[in-house]
């Protein structure tokens, strides 16, 4: 007698499929910055004069800022100034923002000033710098923002028939023979389909007494 069985095995048994991962690829966003300054002399006097300096970040928002220039002339310095930490080295001026106009959004100014000693010459400076960007009225990209993490797919599932049989009786199965003589499964069900053994062919003894007239 030929017993056949059959299994439904979901997943990968026996073999391994790798699926792709899809991922979602945005631009990356490129951080600014730029700034615009007005430098205006108020007044001048022998041997002196006061300016006024209207700054504008044209840049990402930022905390705080320094605004930097040179004096085109030697004998060009700030005596005392306003709205900012004055620092001056050589030619080179130095205007660090202070707690209360240290946030500048974008397309946000601020006034700052100084008084100054001169010589007879009293140039005004060339070219100014906010936080080490130069001040030319315009923005220029300053370094990329990484992306938002990638989106991932799971690889796809794949359903594996695997059919199996056994040649005979004689083969190790957990089956037992009923009252009636058929063999009945008793062993674990491998799969959602119950696995029956084939009736048996030898028909059941009759438990009657014969008839005696």
């Amino acid at each position: 007698m030929r017993h056949h069985q059959t299994l439904l095995v979901a997943g990968a048994v026996g073999a391994l499929i790798l699926g792709g991962l899809a991922t979602a690829t945005l631009p990356a966003a490129a951080a600014t910055s730029g700034c615009a300054v007005t430098y205006t002399v108020r007044s001048e006097w022998p041997g002196g004069f006061s300016a006024d300096l209207d700054v504008t970040n044209l840049g990402d928002p930022t905390s705080d800022w320094t605004l930097t220039f040179d004096f085109p002339n030697a004998d060009q310095r700030v005596t005392q100034g306003w709205s900012a930490v004055w620092t001056q080295s050589g030619a080179g001026v130095s205007a660090a923002s202070m707690d209360w106009n240290g946030s500048l959004a974008t397309d946000a100014s601020t006034s700052i000033g100084f008084v100054g000693a001169r010589g007879d010459a009293n140039p005004v400076p060339a070219s100014f710098a906010l936080n080490g960007t130069p001040c030319t009225g315009s923005t220029t990209p300053t370094g990329v923002r990484p992306p938002p993490p990638a989106r991932t797919r799971p690889p796809p599932r794949r359903t594996v028939r695997l059919r199996s049989s056994a040649s005979s009786a004689t083969r190790s199965s957990p089956r037992t023979a009923n009252r009636t003589g058929c063999w009945a499964w008793t062993g674990p069900q491998p799969s959602s389909r119950a696995c029956r053994a084939r009736a048996c062919s030898t028909p059941a003894r009759s438990t009657r007494r014969p008839w005696t007239p």
